[in-house]
């Protein structure tokens, strides 16, 4: 008996955002393989954000977040956890000032 088990695919930006976290200073973690999670975790200055990759360049249509990431965000949050939307390095650097002015 085999099991098969269907990967996410990364949006195409999804390294992108991962590499701008990093030279930012940030913590990076890819989950992105785990099912109905988020893409990437990311810690910086003491501040811990799951994060959700979706690509810009792709029709709204095509960003909206599936049932399972709805689930987990609805989940995280309500036990206090950050969770975040990045469609851009412009988003990625967005919530890396929010957490500075955060911890300021």
């Amino acid at each position: 008996m085999s099991k098969f088990v269907r990967h996410k695919k990364k949006d195409d930006n999804h390294a992108e955002i991962s590499n701008h976290f990093l030279a930012c200073g940030a913590g990076v973690k890819d989950v992105a393989s785990l099912p109905n999670f988020v893409d990437i975790l990311v810690t910086y200055s003491g501040v811990t954000v799951a994060v959700e990759i979706k690509d810009s360049a792709k029709p709204a249509s095509a960003r909206r977040l599936t049932a399972g990431e709805v689930d987990f965000k609805n989940y995280w949050e309500s036990h206090g956890g950050k969770w975040a939307l990045v469609e851009s390095k412009e988003d990625a650097q967005g919530l890396i000032q929010s957490i500075r002015e955060h911890r300021a």
